[in-house]
């Protein structure tokens, strides 16, 4: 009976198979992968039109646009009063817009676009005026804005405008204007504004012919039946030639003349006419759609859980 019970307690018997020198290697729940950062850039289009008794010059406007980094854009209206006293008005903005350009990287700007309108209007040597815009979108997605006169800038979010900056006047049709003159515009009289944008966002800048001859809607509906920028860009600047030159198409420019006193003589009032017509301008138009991509972190890789979490990690 003892001798039963001694063999019920003994401990059991493991065959242990002798260690490998090699051990067998533990797969990780771990494996490194590159970390990446959403970036906001600039998908950019442009069209500009002359006026037509300008358009053997190519008119007084001027631009440029450069989608490195986030993006950058920019619109001169050259004044065309210094016709009158024999000045080409196109020499000034577009030496100010090449200036803009070359002075892009310049490290003193940094991405400030008032910063590069100040070096820009000091290396133009040309004499005249412009009214003039720069936008500068930061790859955060904020897009920093300096205008001076009455260049303007909408941004376009599902389906309504839900930004717009407003023209600078010293009275009605006579912007303020950087200049050749000391007496004129600097730098320091810009509006500046920035906005912070989201990823499909649109983005409707020009000189004041596009504005002056189109309205909101039309700028909206516009937008949405056009298949890119560059065709929207094209469709913005054709409509507002087509209006500006249409006598009968109650304009936003002889809508504002009426608002600001101007308008048909009285014996004309009586006859129940009043002021009315597009205004045939140069017209400049950019359009740009903002997008967010992923770029590489260049801060280096991190480990990706493996399983039900798998993706990349983006800041």
């Amino acid at each position: 009976m003892a001798a039963s019970t001694a063999s019920r307690l003994s401990p059991p018997r493991f065959h242990v198979p002798p260690r490998s020198p090699h051990p067998p290697l533990r797969r990780s729940r771990f494996s490194l992968v590159r970390a990446a950062k959403l970036e906001a850039v600039l998908s950019i289009g442009t069209h500009l039109i002359p006026h037509p008794r300008k358009a053997a010059s190519g008119g007084e406007d001027a631009f440029f646009a450069n989608s490195d980094a986030g993006g950058v854009f920019a619109i001169a209206d050259g004044v065309s009063g210094w016709a009158e006293k024999d000045v080409n008005p196109a020499l000034f903005s577009r030496e100010l817009m090449r200036n803009s350009s070359n002075f892009l990287n310049d490290e003193e700007v940094n991405g400030d676009p008032q910063i590069l309108l100040m070096k820009a209007h000091a290396a133009t040597s040309s004499i005249g005026s412009a009214t003039v815009i720069i936008a500068v979108l930061e790859k955060s997605g904020t897009l920093k804005i300096a205008s001076v006169g009455d260049c303007g800038l909408k941004v376009i979010r599902k389906g309504q405008v839900m930004f717009s900056i407003s023209p600078q006047e010293h009275y009605f049709d006579c912007p303020y204007q950087i200049s050749s003159e000391a007496a004129g515009q600097t730098y320091q009289d810009a509006l500046v504004c920035s906005v912070n944008l989201m990823d499909g966002d649109m983005i409707v800048s020009g000189s004041d012919g596009l504005f002056d001859n189109i309205f909101d809607q039309e700028i909206i509906s516009t937008i949405s039946e056009s298949s890119g920028v560059d065709e929207a860009a094209k469709a913005l600047a054709e409509l507002a030639r087509k209006h500006s030159v249409d006598v009968t198409f109650d304009s936003p420019y002889s809508m504002e003349a009426r608002s600001k006193g101007f308008d048909v003589p009285w014996w004309k009032k009586l006859l129940g006419a009043k002021l009315i017509g597009g205004k045939m301008d140069d017209i400049t138009v950019v359009v740009a759609q903002v997008k967010t991509v992923a770029v590489p972190d260049e801060g280096g890789d991190i480990e990706e859980q493996k399983g039900n979490e798998q993706g990349i990690a983006v800041a």
